[in-house]
């Protein structure tokens, strides 16, 4: 009984190692890499657009801040 089990259970750990290597090697196709870089080169530029998009908006706040602290706006007294 004590064999049946080691050996039931040595036919069950080696089907699961097969299987994760089997998926792993598929993973590992020149497509799949160009596939995986491609959607991690997709993100990257969203994430500089975003990145950029915050500076402008941070940016032209902070100008229309020293704008009308200067009075450089035409609504306020000019700075001597």
């Amino acid at each position: 009984m004590r064999r049946l089990f080691w050996l039931a259970m040595g036919i069950t750990i080696g089907a699961l190692i097969v299987r994760k290597m089997s998926k792993m090697a598929a993973k590992m196709t020149p497509g799949n890499m160009a596939q995986g870089l491609s959607v991690g080169l997709t993100d990257l530029a969203s994430s500089i657009r975003d990145f950029a998009a915050d500076v402008r908006d941070a940016m032209s706040e902070r100008e229309a801040e020293l704008r009308e602290a200067s009075g450089l706006d035409g609504t306020g007294s000019k700075a001597r």
